[in-house]
């Protein structure tokens, strides 16, 4: 009777996720795995045995063919000395891994689980205080976390205690057209280390020589105003985890500088994500400030004028704001180990063979993938010191990589998903008019504890 009611629960709970999110928090969606794979690719809706009960098996949950096919070059890697281990790598979109987490820790059904999953950055921390027990300790597992950039291991770590391994990079970089640029009278080195006031008078000279603006976002998405945040150290959460918004002066300049973008015509709003990488191909705005999972939607563009007309650098910092830097993050995803992993030694094992030791997979999932890592040891590999043609000749990967180890750490506290949703309100509503700032900010305040019951 208990398992039928939890297959009840997990086929509803499911059924909500699907509907309410087809895709992963990059804007991307689910697709079928590419090319041969190094295990079954099931679905993991029919979760009912999806941990292994064979000792040299590993099960992995993860979304989109991107993810799996990082996974499974990590298997091919792992397999070469370990031929008789299986990683069974089972598409499960990224809402659907939070809700089934969720649904068997409340049911108690812990052996459900898979051996090893991935899971947001941005609800990693949620997910770790409200069920600890589905997540494996792994802070004496003997993998290097200071292998990694800070400001990423940070997002699985409680009470210090480390229980996630860092993926993908969610370190932001700003991407600029250089042809643009330089029509105005400007280079990439004009864009480095450079102010939000700075960019501000040299986005108003760009856009009045060249007609374009400087920057794009998706309307009544916070993201670039998290950045901002995240860039000058300040967090929106205090140290006991309430949101902390009233009264946060960090956060007021943050927003000033958002608005004051806006308003000048130097950030273009648009109405959803198509509308957002539709602005960046088509050459219709100077640039983008983003996660560095950014420039395979930069390369994904038809027109063959834009190759060599970009270049990476450095976001703008929040002018003489104290502790002030110009490095953020954005997005990305950590791996977990399951607390109740079939052989939890197999799976350490695997992960310090090949995401926390082995340069040649970083290098192989960059050229086969154009997946960019936060492992640090990999800035000096071949491939990321390799100079990208599309970006001027230059060794951009390293560069990101460089970042990543610069990003502050803050308290994401971990209700970031409520704080975004209040945020993007607020933004929107002083831009409207239909608020000022102050009041914005206090009804922000005010949903987010409602929501949450704080």
């Amino acid at each position: 009777m208990k398992k039928k009611l939890i297959s009840v629960l997990l086929a509803a709970a499911m059924a909500v996720s699907v509907t309410a999110c087809g895709g992963d928090a990059n804007g991307t969606t689910a697709t079928e795995p590419a090319g041969e794979t190094a295990g079954s690719t099931e679905s993991a809706d029919a979760a009912g045995d999806a941990g292994s009960a064979d000792g040299q098996t590993l099960t992995v949950w993860c979304w989109d063919a991107f993810n799996m096919d990082a996974m499974k070059e990590a298997a091919r890697i792992y397999q070469q000395d370990h031929p008789d281990v299986t990683i069974d790598v089972q598409e499960t979109l990224s809402a659907d891994i939070q809700t089934l987490v969720q649904t068997y820790a409340m049911s108690g059904e812990l052996d459900a689980l898979p051996d090893i999953f991935l899971m947001d950055d941005q609800v990693f921390a949620k997910y770790l205080q409200n069920y600890p027990e589905v997540f494996a300790d792994l802070t004496d597992s003997g993998i290097n976390f200071g292998d990694f950039a800070p400001s990423k291991v940070a997002n699985s770590v409680a009470d210090g205690k480390n229980y996630g391994i860092p993926y993908d990079s969610n370190t932001v970089i700003a991407c600029y057209r250089t042809d643009y640029l330089e029509q105005a009278g400007y280079t990439i080195e004009d864009m480095t280390d450079i102010t939000w006031d700075e960019f501000i008078t040299i986005g108003e000279d760009v856009k009045e020589k060249t007609g374009m603006p400087m920057l794009t976002n998706v309307q009544g998405e916070p993201d670039l105003l998290n950045m901002i945040l995240q860039s000058a150290g300040i967090s929106v959460f205090d140290e006991e985890g309430k949101i902390s918004l009233v009264g946060n002066d960090g956060l007021k300049e943050a927003m000033n500088v958002y608005m004051e973008l806006v308003e000048k015509g130097l950030l273009q709003e648009q109405t959803d994500w198509s509308g957002y990488q539709g602005s960046i191909n088509n050459g219709t705005v100077v640039g983008t400030i983003n996660g560095s999972w950014i420039c395979s939607t930069i390369m994904s563009t038809d027109q063959g004028e834009q190759a060599g007309n970009w270049a990476v650098t450095n976001m703008p910092k929040l002018n003489d704001y104290a502790g002030a830097t110009n490095y953020s993050a954005q997005g990305g995803s950590t791996w977990a180990i399951s607390s109740t992993c079939s052989n939890y030694d197999l799976a350490v094992d695997f992960f310090n063979t090949t995401w926390a030791g082995s340069t040649e997979f970083y290098d192989n999932i960059l050229v086969g993938l154009g997946a960019i890592g936060t492992y640090l040891p990999a800035a000096d590999s071949e491939a990321y010191n390799e100079a990208s043609d599309y970006f001027g000749g230059e060794a951009i990967y390293a560069k990101i990589v460089s970042y990543g180890s610069n990003i502050p750490t803050i308290n994401k506290g971990i209700y970031w998903t409520e704080e975004k949703n209040a945020l993007g309100v607020a933004l929107s509503n002083v831009l409207s008019g239909a608020a000022d700032l102050d009041a914005a900010i206090e009804e922000a305040q005010s949903t987010v504890e409602f929501t949450v019951g704080q």
